[in-house]
Order: structure tokens, then sequence, then C-alpha cells
């Protein structure tokens, strides 16, 4: 008999592409991990994962059920959260830090449904260029972007690959044409800054490329980056999950297909059974996953 539980375990697994990996990220152990899989297999009578020494790979029929499995994890989180709201009448405050960016283009309509579900609750956006410590209590929800996400305690899901790369507005394109190659970037302005949690890796990306005499203009802060990008001043390096959603945007080289960088939404561990902590992450984790499935 399949155990719809069973789904957060192979949806974890195939982020973790192992065992161990999908055992701290549920805190659980890795033997109850292999053996929610196997249970979940021989509930279906098919091969999700293929074993190997590297780890467990998805087969093409679990490719072909990982997003299926994913929207009934997500679903199912949601009823819950919601019956926990009817049942307790969930009120109270949200702190959510993220990127300046992510909170203007992503979270604002996010944040309007929300409220309107659920009007007891109050949500604290926290944009601050400083990284929050879940851990400490500085904030209760991070929205991140990251390869593997550090940090003692933290728990969460990984809502999409979150690559960043080159863009520039439509308008820039259409008064300056499309760079052929990597090469002819050099020819083109490029938009600098974007905050402390951007430009040191941003600014040696330049250098490395030597394209650090195109900048012609600097912004403090990632959003606003990304307007004078949209405006059509000239190119930057922005996030995927962002720009691809952007019409005024173009994508002016592809990711590295090795770039495993990821957004993830993430709370600290006691927090995760807080039911206006979990109603406020399913909400989020179903909104931004549909835009996943609309891409």
């Amino acid at each position: 008999m399949l155990n719809w539980d069973d789904l957060k375990y192979f949806a974890a697994v195939a982020e973790a592409q192992s065992t161990l990996g999908a055992a701290e990220r549920l805190g659980v152990s890795q033997t109850t991990v292999a053996r929610r899989i196997a249970a979940l297999e021989a509930a279906l009578g098919l091969e999700l994962f293929e074993r190997r020494s590297s780890g467990y790979r998805l087969t093409p029929t679990g490719e072909a059920l990982l997003g299926k499995a994913r929207a009934v994890e997500d679903t199912i989180g949601l009823f819950a959260a919601a019956a926990s709201s009817e049942a307790r009448g969930v009120v109270g405050d949200v702190r959510i830090t993220t990127f300046e960016l992510y909170a203007t283009r992503l979270l604002a309509p996010v944040i309007r449904r929300l409220r309107q579900e659920h009007p007891g609750l109050r949500i604290d956006i926290d944009t601050s260029q400083d990284v929050r410590d879940l851990e400490s209590g500085a904030a209760d929800i991070a929205l991140r972007n990251s390869r593997s996400p550090s940090g003692r305690g933290l728990v969460g899901r990984r809502i999409a690959d979150d690559p960043w790369t080159v863009y520039a507005g439509r308008s820039y394109v259409e008064e300056n044409g499309f760079p052929e190659d990597r090469k002819a970037l050099a020819r083109h302005s490029f938009i600098g800054g974007g905050g402390v949690k951007l430009w040191p890796a941003y600014s040696k990306w330049l250098a490395a490329n030597a394209l650090e005499d195109a900048v012609v203009l600097r912004h403090d802060s990632e959003a606003g980056l990304y307007a004078a990008v949209r405006s059509g001043l000239g190119l930057a390096v922005l996030p995927s999950f962002v720009a691809d959603r952007d019409p005024e945007l173009v994508r002016i080289l592809p990711p590295r297909a090795d770039d495993r960088i990821g957004l993830w939404l993430l709370t600290h561990e006691r927090l995760r059974n807080v039911p206006r902590i979990r109603l406020v992450l399913d909400f989020i984790a179903r909104e931004l996953k549909a835009l996943v499935r609309e891409a």
C-alpha cells in the first residue's frame, strides 16, 4: 500500500542524490531513508533510482514521476497547514530574509495572495545585505541562492535551479546588437555592483573575463543593478530564475552545464512544525514551484 509520506523521501533523495544527504536534510537516519525508498518502490512496483557507488540516480521512470511527487508533497503540506490554521487560528509574525531582488520580483505577489488567504499573519521581509542566522532567531525563513546551504539545523527544500549568467534588456540588444560570442562581450557596456552579497563574486567574474573596463555604472544593490539592466543601460550577471521570467530581458550566455546553484527555501529545524512557519513555507514553495511548472 502506498504511503504518501514516502514521497518526501523520494524528493529528498532525488535532490541530494544520496540517502545520506537526504537523511541530513530530513533529520532522520540514513537507514530510515533507504528503507522508505525501498518501500515506495515496492508499493509502486517500479524502480525509481539506480544505486551506484557515487550515489542514487533517478531512472527514467523516476524522472517522469518526480514532478508529480513534488506536487503531491506540496498539496499535502498545504492541506496540513491549512487544517492547522483552521483548528488553531494561525496568527502572528513571520520574518523572511532574502535578496532584495527576490523580495521584489518573486515574493511580493506571493505575499499578497498569502495575506488574502490568511489575514492573521504579519510578514516582515528583511533584505539586509547581511546573511541572517536562522539558528539564532534573526529570521524565521530564508529564500536563498546557493549550491548547498550551510548553517546548523537548517531544513527546507530546493525549489529550482537558479544559476547566474549574463542578461541584457531587449532595448539594449535592439540598439547594440547581440554579442555573437564571449569575446564580443568586451565591446558592450556592463552594469556593476549589486551589493556586498553579489559584488565580490561578480567582480571576480568580470576580472576573469577581462571586462572590468566595460563597467559603465555601478549600483549598490542587486535590485538597482537589475533595474539598470532592464532599462537598457548595459549587461550584467543576474539570477536565471528571476531573469528568465522577465519578458524585458534577454539571456546572453547560457549557464555553465555543471552549475548546481539552486533557489532554496529554508527554516531552522526547531521552527518547521510551528503552524504559522509551516503554513508560510508551504505556501511560498507551492507558489514558486508553480512558476517552475509554467516555464
